[in-house]
């Protein structure tokens, strides 16, 4: 029988500010994207066993396209697995506004496809059950 936590769903928005560009272009380092994808798992770890957890590990990150500042994301965790500790998640952040420069220094714009920019799976563990 399943877990009724898995499937479980948190999503996190964040505006990306130009204070946090790393290389030429305002592009950003993939250390950015993790660390929301860390706040997201906190978040699923609080929902699910009302403690924050800790993340222990990635098994599979992409870098799928590029985060610039000026872009909003979308960072969202799905549990696909619980175990007694452990809890399997899946991570996806994606671009959903895009700061648009070339057409002025404060333009930007809404997607009207989200870009799909880290996908990831990770590991987080909680305190044992009564624990």
């Amino acid at each position: 029988m399943s877990d009724p936590r898995e499937g479980l769903t948190v999503t996190h928005r964040r505006y990306v500010p130009y204070a946090h560009a790393h290389y030429a272009g305002d592009l950003l380092d993939g250390a950015y994207v993790l660390g929301l994808f860390g706040d997201v798992a906190t978040e699923v770890c609080v929902r699910t066993d009302g403690d924050e957890g800790l993340f222990a590990s990635y098994s599979d990150v992409q870098f799928r396209a590029p985060v610039r500042a000026g872009d909003v994301l979308e960072a969202t965790a799905v549990v696909t697995r619980v175990g007694t500790r452990s809890r399997t998640l899946e991570f996806q952040a994606r671009v959903v506004c895009r700061g648009r420069p070339d057409r002025g220094p404060s333009a930007a714009e809404v997607l009207a496809e989200p870009l799909v920019a880290v996908t990831a799976t990770g590991t987080v563990v909680v305190p044992a059950p009564g624990g």
